[in-house]
């Protein structure tokens, strides 16, 4: 029996939080274990808790959904935070992901959508919005072109794959895979996997639906 995907909710509008709530305890490869209306009560039920996946709203008293997740990355935890949020001004977009957050969805997402991004998340990937694709804006730096396995090596790990999976997907060494990553942080300016995924989107090196598209 595969184990269910535990999730924090936190947002301070009683009525959505009610909502997306009743969603997520409806789907039964989903447990709900905590509510919070602030950003203050969020943090502590993370720590106390560690849930898989903190869906967090971006405005909130006390703690915004951000710095909850600077400091869910400050301190090493596991929980994988998304921003679920109203907003989709490219600073909060790129403000979320500097802050380890691992998904930016919209409150206008289907409930396909969510569920998407909760399970993307919860296995390592990055899940943009399609929406906030558009709001990435275009850039005048032109990047080193990444060759055709370097693309490859980072759409899969893009999509949540671990290098010792990409190497097996790929017919090639851990450390070959390695490698690539480490060539495609130096074309991309990036520190990380998140850094490098978000400058590719940037700059036009992927698609969203490239990274979105389901595995054949």
């Amino acid at each position: 029996m595969s184990t269910k995907i535990k999730i924090l909710l936190a947002d301070d509008h009683p009525l959505t939080r009610a909502g997306i709530a009743e969603f997520l305890r409806r789907e039964s490869s989903f447990e709900l274990v905590a509510e919070a209306e602030d950003g203050i009560r969020a943090w502590e039920q993370i720590q106390e808790i560690k849930p898989d996946v903190a869906l967090l709203d971006i405005r909130m008293p006390g703690l915004d959904g951000v710095a909850v997740a600077q400091k869910v990355k400050n301190e090493g935890l596991s929980t994988a935070t998304v921003m679920l949020t109203s907003y989709d001004a490219q600073q909060y977009v790129m403000a979320s992901l500097r802050a380890g957050a691992r998904g930016f969805v919209l409150k206008t997402v289907s409930p396909r959508e969510l569920t998407s991004a909760i399970n993307t998340v919860a296995k390592g990937g990055l899940y943009l919005d399609p929406e906030v694709a558009s709001v990435m804006g275009e850039s005048d730096f032109i990047p080193e072109q990444l060759s055709a396995r370097e693309r490859e090596v980072l759409l899969l790990a893009a999509r949540g794959l671990s290098s010792k999976e990409v190497a097996k997907r790929l017919f090639i060494s851990e450390r070959t895979v390695q490698t690539h990553l480490a060539s495609i942080y130096d074309k991309l300016g990036s520190k990380n996997k998140t850094e490098a995924l978000l400058l590719a989107l940037k700059y036009g090196v992927v698609t969203l639906e490239e990274i979105l598209e389901d595995e054949e």
